[in-house]
């Protein structure tokens, strides 16, 4: 049988926000007027070289905007130093230009400072959050090696995280971003599940169990945690406590369950099961019952799913689909599933906080790469150069 991605499901089938400060303003823009089709043009000013750069890569990466000049644009945004790791941002449009919002915005450094100014824009504009703060861990591939590693969404301030020299899969963000929960093969030679804490950098172990360890997820309100463990035989699903503990079992099938999502009220889980002959979606209440197989009617392997944080009627999922591996989105509400990719095989979807965009792996030519697509528009953007190596398996936290 073959597999998608050498991620969570691959493993144990082929064994068997950003969050709008306080005093944060919105500007009332009433009816938008000067869109480039779907998009808003905005045109982006600074008299300082690298924070232009910063603020006009992330506008370019949402599918919402189009960069432009300020005689056509809707909104002007201004980005300028200000003292210490502060920026300070003005919005304004109109002709004559009036501006609108005067803010200081603080950063842990120039760069942070100058992408949460561009979230306020979004806030501001699209009266949605913005994701470009947000942080990356992903599989990263250099000389052979594959470890954890962590970055800006820009793909700035990389940094291995594990040092396993072993297979690793399935990074997974806390909720606050202090935690990542990700399956190690270093030490036994098998799947386990462990737990990083970013600040003490201390590594424990949450599921050794005989068997497969895999696929866990932090519950939204990060005091959970879901998992696929197939130490009773075949793999199924089941949920813990953060210390591994208190384990509930949810599945109890002859087919194998892996890759959980949580849905973001934290009551159901999303997870496949090849319980038909190949992988398919199933949701089970965190309570436990009967679970129900979810009629995405688009292909005949449907797997990784990744609940929307934002709207509970989207699910994304990696579909098979002529050949190849595609991202794809089933709604609730009209019970259809839609392809949003073509082309390259793109597997293993993860939502931003803004619940409209996703990063996703784009597989090309035997290499990897780390992309984001706007489910609107179906804008797909490279998140970093191909020079740094192979990248896969994202994880995202605002």
């Amino acid at each position: 049988m073959q597999f998608p991605t050498q991620n969570v499901l691959v493993l144990i089938f082929s064994f068997f926000v950003f969050v709008q400060s306080p005093n944060a303003q919105t500007i009332d823009i009433g009816e938008v007027v000067g869109t480039g089709g779907d998009a808003m043009l905005l045109a982006v000013e600074s008299s300082d070289g690298g924070l232009l750069d910063v603020a006009r890569r992330a506008f370019s990466l949402h599918g919402g905007y189009k960069l432009t000049t300020k005689d056509r644009a809707a909104f002007v945004v201004g980005i300028e130093r200000a003292s210490g790791s502060s920026v300070m941002l003005t919005i304004g449009s109109g002709k004559p230009y009036v501006e609108q919002l005067r803010k200081t915005v603080p950063g842990s450094d120039l760069q942070n400072a100058a992408l949460r100014a561009c979230d306020l824009v979004v806030k501001a504009t699209l009266k949605i959050d913005g994701f470009f703060a947000g942080k990356l861990a992903f599989v990263g591939k250099q000389r052979g090696i594959s470890e954890i590693y962590t970055s800006s969404l820009l793909f700035t301030g990389v940094r291995a995280l594990t040092a396993d020299r072993s297979l690793v899969t399935g990074p997974s963000w806390s909720p606050d971003g202090s935690k990542l929960l990700y399956t190690t093969y270093y030490k036994t030679g098998f799947p386990d599940i462990y737990m990083i804490d970013l600040r003490s950098n201390q590594k424990k172990s949450i599921a050794t169990f005989k068997g497969l360890n895999t696929g866990a997820r932090f519950s939204p309100q990060g005091n959970r945690i879901a998992m696929s463990l197939s130490g009773t035989g075949n793999s199924e699903i089941y949920i813990s406590d953060l210390q591994g503990r208190n384990l509930k079992r949810l599945t109890t099938n002859r087919s194998l369950e892996a890759s959980p999502s949580w849905s973001p009220d934290a009551r159901r889980l999303v997870f496949t099961s090849d319980a038909p002959g190949k992988p398919q979606l199933y949701e089970i209440s965190v309570n436990g019952g009967p679970s129900r197989k979810i009629p995405t009617n688009i292909s005949s392997y449907c797997s990784e799913p990744a609940w929307n944080p934002v709207n509970s009627e989207i699910i994304a999922f990696t579909a098979a689909v002529g050949g190849g591996f595609q991202i794809a989105i089933y709604d609730f509400k009209t019970r259809k599933s839609t392809i949003l990719t073509s082309g390259a095989s793109s597997v293993e979807p993860t939502w931003t906080n803004d619940g409209r965009h996703l990063v996703f792996t784009e597989r090309r030519n035997g290499r990897t790469r780390l992309m984001l697509l706007d489910t609107e528009t179906k804008k797909v953007s490279a998140l970093h150069n191909p020079n740094f190596g192979d990248a896969s398996s994202a994880s995202f936290v605002y």
